[in-house]
């Protein structure tokens, strides 16, 4: 898949409502990076296929308790520029973030990457 087409992919999530399936959820650890330890929930959804070959990849933001699962509305996309992959932002139905809100919770595994917020 190239860029412009993942990139197209996510942006076609905004405003959409998804189930995210929480493989990470809020206070776990990254798999492969024991130092970073996840302050919000973060899954993907199911049989949706990004940039990297894997399942699309969620932030759930707005929910402050460890969910295996969760039906949110899609508010923003992390468009990442050195990276094959984006990622798409959600949060419960009504609720809303600001760029600056987004990028801070983000912050423990974007701050690897340059990337662009579009919402």
């Amino acid at each position: 898949m190239s860029k412009k087409d993942c990139k197209s992919l996510a942006l076609s999530y905004l405003g959409k409502e998804v189930e995210i399936k929480i493989d990470r959820p809020l206070g776990s650890t990254h798999p492969k990076h024991k130092n970073i330890v996840y302050p919000i929930n973060y899954g993907y959804i199911e049989g949706v296929f990004g940039g990297d070959g894997e399942e699309l990849d969620v932030y759930l933001l707005g929910v402050d308790i460890p969910v295996t699962e969760y039906k949110a509305t899609v508010i923003a996309v992390i468009h990442r520029l050195n990276d094959n992959e984006d990622k798409l932002v959600a949060a419960p139905r009504g609720m809303t973030f600001t760029k600056e809100q987004i990028l801070k919770s983000v912050h423990f595994q974007e701050q690897y990457f340059k990337s662009e917020i579009y919402n």
